[in-house]
C-alpha cells in the first residue's frame, strides 16, 4: 500500500562486525559500506521501536509471540508469590494433571495425577477367577469363618503397543489336483468379510487425521514404522465415503443447534488451495467476492436441552455469516438465543437477532499485555476479575441454578465491576491514561463493550467468557498447523464433518471412536433418522434396533 513504509534493510552480518565498526569510528572516519551497515541497524531498531508503539504492544507480549505463550495467571503476571491456598506442592515440584486440573467446578484437584482403573473404559476387561477358593469356602487362616466374594476386585492395569491400524494376512491353503487340474482353496473363517477395510478403519484415520491434527503424511511413516504401510491416497479414499455416510448427522445437528439457549462461535484463519473465484461468488455474492480474499474455519459451539453441540465451517464466510446460517434453522417460536463472542463484528449474526455478550477473558487479556508497562493498573483489573471467576467457579461447585447463579454474581461481582467501571472512567476523566497508550487501548475496549462483558450480571445462564468455543478451534489450529491447508472445499467438508461429530462426542462425555464406528456400521438408519443418531441417543437407539429395553434415564 501507499501509505506504508519500507522495511528496514535486513541484518546479514555478525554482531562482530558492527562492533568493529563502532571501535573504528572512535579514532577517525569509517567507509562508505560501514556507514551503510551501521544505519541499517539504526533503521531497524527504529522499526521495531515503532511498530511496538504502534500496535500498543510490549516486550512480554513480544517474547510471548517469539517464544509461544505462557499462563495468563495473575500472580504469574504480575510476579507475585503464591498465597497458601495457591500451592500445590512442595517448593520445587510442579503440580501434577490432576492438580492442574479445574474440570468444570474452577478448583483445584488433589492428587497424584494418575488415572484410577475406572478411567480405561476402552480397555479390555479380563476377569481372573480365584485358584483355590470360592463362595462358601473354609477361611486358610482360621478354618472357622467363610470368605465371600468382595464387590470390589483387585485390579491391575497392564499397556502393550500396537499400530493404530493393524492388519491381518490370511492365507488360505490351495491344493491341486495331479491329473485334472482342479484346484481347491481353504475357506476364509467365519466371520472375517469380504471387505479389505473394515468400519474401524476410517474412524481411526479420521481421528487420527481430524481429531489430532496428524497429516496423512505422518500417518503413512507411523504405520510403515509398524510394517502395516498404508497410503496417503487410500487414506482419503476411506475418510471421504465416510464422511458423505455422517453427512445426514453432521446437518441434523445444525437444526439441534440452532435451538439452543446459548450459542458461542469466533473463526480463525484457513488456507484452501483449490477455491475458485466461482465458489467465492456462490458463498458471498458477486460483489462481495471481489473485495474479500479471505478463508476461515468457524467455530459455533451451542448450549441447549441438556447437551452440547460443536460445528465447524471452513469456507469463505465469517463466524457471524456461518452462525447466520445456522439460525436460519432455528424455529420462529423461540426467543433469541444468548451469544458470546469476543469484540469482533465479524462475529455477529447481521439477519438475526441475538441476546449479545462479550467475553470477558479477552478483555481481561488486553490487560495481561501491558502488565510489564502498567503493573499497578494491571494488578486492580486482574485482581478484580480473578474474584468474580472465583465466585463463578463457586457457583459451578455448587451446581447452582441459573437463578441462583445470578443472585450470586448479582451480589458479589457487581459491586467489583462498579468499581472497576468506576475507575475505568476516572482514569479517562481526570487525563490519567494516555488514550493511545495500551492501557488507553484495553480501557477503551472494556468501555465499548462494557454492556454485553457485564451481561451476566443481568441475564440468567449469560457466560462469562467464549474459552468453550477457543478450546473448540484448537482442534481447527492444530489441523492448520500440521497439515497447513485442504486441498478443496470437498476436503474442507469432510474434516469439518469429522470435527463437529469428534468433538461433539467429547463434549457429551461420549467415546469418539466408539460412535464414529457405530455411525459407519448403520448407514442406512442413519439416513432414514438421523435425529436417532446423536452423541448423547445413539445407544438408545441401538438398545431399540437389538430388540433390548430401553436404557434408564
Amino acid at each position: 500500500m501507499s501509505g506504508e513504509k519500507p522495511p528496514a534493510p535486513a541484518l546479514e552480518f555478525p554482531i562482530e562486525q558492527i562492533e568493529a565498526i563502532i571501535e573504528r569510528a572512535k579514532v577517525g572516519a569509517i567507509s562508505l559500506e560501514e556507514y551503510a551497515q551501521l544505519k541499517a541497524v539504526i533503521q531497524t531498531l527504529a522499526l521495531l521501536k515503532e511498530e511496538l508503539q504502534s500496535k500498543k504492544t510490549s516486550i512480554q507480549r513480544l517474547k510471548r509471540m517469539m517464544f509461544g505463550p505462557s499462563t495468563e495467571r495473575a500472580r504469574d503476571v504480575l510476579g507475585e508469590e503464591p498465597t497458601d491456598h495457591q500451592a500445590t506442592g512442595p517448593v520445587g515440584t510442579a503440580a501434577t494433571g490432576q492438580q492442574r486440573d479445574r474440570s468444570d467446578t474452577g478448583v483445584k484437584l488433589e492428587g497424584h495425577g494418575r488415572n484410577a482403573a475406572a478411567a480405561y473404559i476402552g480397555a479390555q476387561k479380563v476377569q481372573i477367577p480365584h485358584p483355590s477358593l470360592s463362595r462358601g469356602d473354609a477361611c486358610p487362616s482360621c478354618a472357622d469363618g467363610k470368605v465371600y466374594p468382595m464387590k470390589d476386585p483387585g485390579v491391575r492395569v497392564r499397556f502393550s503397543g500396537v499400530a493404530p491400524l493393524q492388519a491381518k494376512v490370511y492365507e488360505c491353503a490351495r491344493l491341486r489336483c495331479g491329473l485334472c487340474g482342479q484346484m481347491y482353496t481353504a475357506n476364509m473363517p467365519e466371520g472375517v468379510g469380504e471387505q479389505k477395510y473394515d468400519e474401524t478403519v476410517p474412524a481411526v484415520v479420521g481421528l487420527l487425521r481430524y481429531g489430532v491434527g496428524l497429516p496423512f503424511s505422518r500417518i503413512e511413516k507411523l504405520q510403515a514404522n509398524f510394517g502395516i504401510p498404508l497410503a496417503p491416497s487410500t487414506q482419503w479414499g476411506l475418510v471421504e465415503p465416510a464422511g458423505a455416510t455422517y453427512s445426514p448427522v453432521y446437518e441434523k445437528m445444525q437444526d439441534y443447534a440452532a435451538e439452543g439457549t446459548i450459542v458461542y462461535n469466533d473463526d480463525t484463519t484457513m488456507t484452501v488451495l483449490g477455491l475458485t473465484p466461482q465458489q467465492r461468488a456462490a458463498a458471498l455474492g458477486e460483489e462481495a467476492a471481489t473485495k474479500r480474499t479471505g478463508v476461515f474455519t468457524s467455530g459455533i459451539v451451542s448450549i441447549g436441552q441438556g447437551h452440547r453441540i460443536a460445528l465447524f465451517f471452513t469456507g469463505v464466510r465469517h463466524a457471524g455469516e456461518n452462525l447466520t446460517q445456522v439460525l436460519k434453522r432455528r424455529p420462529k417460536s423461540l426467543p433469541p438465543p444468548i451469544q458470546m463472542c469476543d469484540g469482533l463484528d465479524h462475529n455477529l449474526p447481521k439477519e438475526f437477532e441475538t441476546l449479545l455478550c462479550r467475553c470477558n477473558a479477552h478483555a481481561r487479556r488486553k490487560f495481561v499485555d501491558v502488565a510489564a508497562s502498567f503493573p499497578a493498573e494491571v494488578r486492580f483489573v486482574l485482581h478484580t476479575f480473578k474474584e468474580i471467576y472465583k465466585t463463578d467457579a463457586h457457583a459451578r461447585k455448587e451446581c447452582l441454578s441459573p437463578q441462583d447463579r445470578l443472585k450470586l454474581h448479582q451480589d458479589k461481582s457487581a459491586p467489583l465491576m462498579e468499581a472497576l467501571h468506576s475507575w475505568m472512567k476516572e482514569q479517562f476523566a481526570q487525563h490519567k491514561v494516555e488514550p493511545n497508550s495500551g492501557l488507553g487501548e484495553a480501557l477503551s475496549y472494556m468501555d465499548k463493550t462494557w454492556e454485553g462483558l457485564t451481561r451476566f450480571l443481568h441475564v440468567e445462564g449469560a457466560p462469562l467468557d467464549s474459552n468453550i468455543v477457543e478450546r473448540a478451534l484448537k482442534r481447527a489450529i492444530q489441523h492448520r498447523r500440521n497439515s497447513l491447508f485442504y486441498k478443496t472445499l470437498n476436503g474442507a467438508r469432510v474434516g469439518d464433518t469429522f470435527m463437529s461429530l469428534i468433538h461433539t462426542a467429547e463434549l457429551n462425555g461420549e467415546n469418539a471412536f466408539d460412535y464414529l464406528v457405530t455411525l459407519l456400521r448403520h448407514p442406512a438408519q442413519i439416513a432414514a433418522n438421523p435425529a436417532g443418531w446423536m452423541p448423547w441417543n445413539y445407544r438408545i437407539t441401538l438398545q431399540r434396533l437389538s430388540g433390548g429395553p430401553d436404557p434408564p434415564a
